[in-house]
């Protein structure tokens, strides 16, 4: 019988930052080799540029930076361990997205993605060129293939390792997580398993990358396609599988299977991630946000405590005239309950400045929507001086749905760096201000329970000029996510006039959303990277 010990490296990279990657890559190493003899290390995709470096890779000291981070990775590979490892390699004019095998120094071969995805969050085809052929190596006197994130997402790459001698796939990965994904991943690769008759180990990488959560959860599966092994998802840390070769015949052993998490818990984790990592990776000391009193600030105090701790989180509550008292108290109650830093400042005095400096423009005009936005505006003007003079992020507040059809306003709630809720739909905002309040008092229950409002005018409630959130969202979710068209979303039972004005409200508002700040990604398709449309249109979304 032949073994490995194998670690899955879920680790958490820094794009660009090739010497503090290199020096985790040489850590790892080193920790590995304590514990067993001769490890495999297997390490995430690009690993030692980080993922996605997107134009990064343009630039022309790339090479000298791969190499030079070569160099001082196999110049510390004095121990047993093979490190199967992610870098961009530069040959003949090409550029190719590539997995390298080292052992003492040396390198013993490199395989070449060959499947480059160009759809969603990915944007392969501008940067790579494609690899054609497998490549199987001996390590440690086992065969071994290799293949990288997308070639186990198609049937060729992962049969053409097995028909070239392969008893075991390594498959390096940075596959960033949405809802449900767990759950595809492996399927997916149960079925590429059984189809090709070979065990696979995929090794994923965790952390937050500006809107990307990649989400770890490293698995290993049998040739009959079964899980048998999986780490946790979310956190970075070394997983040991053992495997175990007779008669041609690959069996793994010792690590447990870590359940799938709920779904609620693991979007909390996502976005607690996101926001941690953003926050940590750029430098922010600290983060600020405007909390109202509502659903929606409330669940992003509770997000960012979660990520930041307390003492580097502030909260500051903006009234004007139409503010509530209730909305006051909550404000006050919450920030209260998670230990934050919380001001009251109140915009009159700013609106009522504006408003004289403005008032020889206004004259004549009847009020509207224009001084509802001023009030808005005199509300980021506020945070981002804060922002400025402290040097804290401003997290801002809004949700999908708003964000979808344009319920925001431009220099106003939307000014600051970065939207925690940027791609969690309303009625998941108040699942999850439920799930969390479940895990300890966070969310006045009367934040969650009350009718949700801008309070930007008397009595106004969001669905004076939105349908109610279940049906809004439905629709969305239709029509961003599934890319139905609206006859398509009519055949689901949903309103005809509703349908049309809530779909001409998302094409209209891509202005906004281009100018908005980037947020957590965590559905199949967010505002962000992955949703691309013309702002000047003659589009019609009928068929």
């Amino acid at each position: 019988m032949t073994s490995l010990s194998i670690l899955m490296a879920q680790m958490n990279t820094l794009v660009g930052d090739f010497e503090g990657n290199s020096a985790k890559v040489i850590a790892t190493l080193k920790a590995a080799e304590v514990e067993h003899d001769q490890p495999v290390v297997v390490f995430p995709e690009l690993t030692l540029s980080g993922y996605p470096p997107e134009d990064l890779l343009l630039r022309p000291s790339i090479e000298l930076r791969v190499a030079q981070s070569l160099r001082v990775i196999c110049a510390a590979m004095t121990g047993s361990a093979y490190a199967v490892l992610g870098y961009p390699r530069r040959e003949n004019g090409q550029l190719y997205n590539v997995a390298g095998v080292y052992h003492r120094g040396q390198l013993l071969g490199e395989y070449r993605k060959q499947r480059l995805p160009n759809y969603q969050v990915f944007d392969e085809k501008r940067y790579f060129s494609p690899g054609d052929s497998a490549t199987v190596i001996d390590i440690g006197g086992v065969p071994v293939g290799l293949s990288i994130c997308e070639d186990i997402w198609e049937e060729g790459p992962t049969a053409q390792a097995a028909a070239a001698g392969a008893q075991l796939l390594l498959n390096l990965n940075s596959s960033p997580y949405h809802r449900g994904k767990r759950n595809e991943r492996w399927d997916l690769v149960g079925e590429r398993a059984r189809s090709a008759g070979i065990p696979i180990v995929y090794v994923n990488q965790v952390g937050g990358q500006d809107e990307l959560v990649f989400d770890g959860g490293s698995f290993a599966v049998s040739a009959q396609g079964e899980v048998v092994a999986a780490a946790p998802n979310f956190e970075a840390g070394h997983f040991w599988v053992e495997f175990h070769r007779r008669d041609g015949y690959g069996t793994f052993a010792g690590l447990p299977v870590y359940p799938p998490l709920d779904e609620l818990e693991a979007t909390w984790r996502a976005l607690v991630l996101g926001v941690r990592d953003y926050v940590e990776k750029n430098r922010f000391g600290g983060v600020v946000l405007g909390l109202s009193g509502g659903v929606d600030s409330a669940l992003t105090l509770a997000v960012a405590v979660e990520a930041l701790g307390p003492e580097r989180v502030e909260a500051i509550m903006m009234p004007f005239r139409y503010t509530s008292q209730m909305s006051v108290e909550d404000a006050a109650e919450q920030a209260a309950t998670q230990g934050v830093r919380h001001k009251v400042i109140s915009i009159e005095p700013l609106y009522e400045a504006f408003m004289a400096s403005l008032a020889e423009e206004f004259r004549g005009f009847e009020p509207d929507t224009t001084e509802e936005n001023l009030q808005a505006r005199c509300r980021g003007v506020l945070l981002m001086s804060i922002s400025n003079k402290k040097g804290s992020l401003v997290l801002t507040t809004g949700n999908k749905s708003e964000l979808a059809v344009g319920y925001s306003t431009l220099y106003g709630d939307m000014a600051g760096g970065f939207d925690v809720l940027k791609d969690v739909p309303k009625t998941l905002v108040f699942e999850l201000c439920r799930y969390r309040n479940s895990l300890g008092p966070c969310i006045p229950q009367r934040v969650i329970d009350r009718p949700p409002s801008a309070e930007l005018r008397p009595d106004q409630k969001d669905e004076d000029s939105l349908p109610p959130y279940d049906v809004l969202d439905e629709i969305l979710r239709l029509y961003v996510e599934e890319d139905c068209s609206a006859d398509a979303i009519i055949a689901h039972g949903m309103d005809s006039e509703e349908v049309h004005r809530v779909l001409r409200l998302v094409d209209l508002n891509e202005y906004k959303r281009r100018q908005a700040p980037i947020g957590v990604r965590i559905t199949r398709r967010g505002f962000g990277r992955d949703r691309r449309y013309p702002i000047t249109s003659g589009w019609t979304p009928g068929e």
